[in-house]
């Protein structure tokens, strides 16, 4: 059953469209990472897809009920939640107020501050450090448990490993499979590593110019051919 259905969907900064007419599903409990190139599109089609930007023309479904024209905080009380390029921690809150001032409108469901630790177990010792202390792996840890108090259905990540280290690129996605394999959550990533799009997801859809150039089942597809795909070109 697809938890997500984009149809046509175009949305551009005013004279630049950035993302045009992309169609495509996601099922519930899927993994898709979206790659391509930077200015791609796929920034903003994750801040479109989560409200925070406005569509220009076509349409977005979850679960059934047409959200296109909805604001980003009663997506999120429908249960999609956006964890943003840069982190966007408040850096004078410390980390367990980071996910607690999320929690105060959740959803009924059962991610909790408690749930949220045991999921990102890097971040128990950290509860009362800054977010502005804190690196890049541990911002970012922070960041997906932000969205995760939400309960959210649907969880968008943007760019989750750039400007993190080998080290806590794999302690981010040791806790991303966690989500997926023990509690079946439906992720959309945005991923620049494609060796590692390729391992994580269920499905890979590459952009190229604000386009859809190839979407396939991650098993079905290699390397090569994705980057092909991400390039423009034919082969490589």
């Amino acid at each position: 059953m697809s938890l997500l259905e984009v149809r046509d969907l175009t949305a551009g900064h005013g004279l630049l469209t950035a993302v045009r007419e992309m169609s495509f599903e996601v099922r519930e409990g899927e993994t898709v990472a979206l790659v391509g190139a930077n200015g791609a599109g796929k920034t903003t089609l994750l801040r479109t897809l989560a409200g925070a930007h406005h569509a220009t023309s076509g349409s977005v479904v979850f679960d059934g009920a047409d959200v296109t024209h909805l604001p980003a905080y009663k997506r999120v009380r429908r249960g999609v939640a956006l964890v943003p390029e840069g982190r966007r921690l408040f850096g004078d809150m410390t980390v367990e107020e980071n996910l607690l001032v999320a929690g105060r409108r959740a959803r009924p469901g059962p991610w909790t501050l408690q749930r949220v630790l045991e999921a990102f177990p890097m971040l128990e010792p950290l509860r009362g450090r800054r977010g502005a202390s804190l690196s890049g792996g541990e911002q970012q840890a922070t960041s997906i448990g932000r969205a995760l108090m939400t309960n959210p259905r649907l969880l968008l990540v943007d760019e989750v490993s750039l400007g993190l280290s080998p080290v806590a690129v794999d302690a981010v996605y040791a806790s991303l499979a966690h989500l997926t394999d023990d509690d079946g959550a439906t992720l959309v990533l945005v991923e620049q590593d494609l060796g590692r799009a390729l391992t994580v997801a269920d499905r890979v859809i590459c952009v190229l110019e604000g386009r859809i150039v190839l979407e396939a089942p991650s098993d079905r597809i290699t390397r090569d051919e994705v980057t092909a795909a991400y390039f423009g070109v034919d082969r490589v």
